[in-house]
């Protein structure tokens, strides 16, 4: 499945430098307008969805506001599946909270993600931030593309933390130092080798553990190594 994503990722970006060459004739399509366009096609793209729109935001520029604005306004027939990033989710909640819980499902991810909007496995719609200024995008109809692109989001998505789960989560749990911690926790190490492979001392060592060990609510090292992977803090 990493070699799978990673082929993926390829594909994609040597999309992204493709669609810059192409012209708007083309199968793949691309479009240099402003955040008016950009929205317009967000509308239309989510309105023609009969089965599944998948949707990765990242930072709060004119896509993430664009795809918001429309799923609040008017979400459409079908399925959707919110993929943020933990410094967007609050957004993402507050302006999603509206939306009907049987269709919609938001996760959080602390993956580097693409922004991208996937629309019944036919079409995407991807942000191009290209030299010269001004909203660019890529309007996507290229199956081999599109598939390359869900095969990508689906990875993702299945190592994300569910937005509730998210929520709950203490943001001393999203440092870098206690990522690191966790991972020496699933691995089994003594505490005395883990402190110095991160370069702490012992006792910090221990006094983050135990800070762990609290905000997860697990009641052993093992525990908290396999809940950390259960809320997407570790990869599986």
């Amino acid at each position: 499945m990493e070699q799978a994503l990673l082929q993926a990722r390829t594909l994609i970006e040597s999309t992204v430098v493709l669609h810059r060459r192409r012209s708007v004739g083309d199968t793949v399509a691309v479009a240099r307008n402003g955040a008016a366009h950009l929205g317009e096609s967000v509308e239309r793209l989510i309105a023609r969805g009969h089965h599944a729109v998948s949707v990765t935001l990242v930072g709060h520029g004119e896509f993430t506001e664009s795809v918001l604005r429309v799923l609040g306004e008017n979400p459409g027939r079908a399925a959707v599946r919110v993929l943020c990033t933990a410094e967007t989710a609050p957004d993402v909640a507050e302006r999603l909270a509206e939306l009907p819980v049987e269709r919609t499902e938001v996760r959080v991810s602390d993956s580097d993600l693409r922004a991208v909007l996937v629309v019944d496995g036919f079409t995407a719609l991807m942000p191009a931030n290209c030299a010269g200024g001004g909203e660019q995008f890529a309007v996507v109809n290229d199956m081999a593309t599109v598939r390359a692109l869900e095969l990508l989001f689906a990875g993702t998505w299945g190592a994300a933390r569910r937005l509730a789960d998210h929520q709950r989560l203490s943001p001393r749990l999203r440092l870098e130092l206690v990522r690191k911690i966790l991972e020496r926790l699933r691995a089994g190490h003594t505490d005395e080798a883990a402190a110095h492979e991160i370069n702490v001392s012992l006792r910090t060592y221990r006094r983050y553990v135990a800070e762990i060990l609290r905000d997860l609510d697990a009641i052993s090292r093992f525990q908290a190594g396999a809940r950390a992977v259960q809320l997407g803090l570790l990869p599986a």
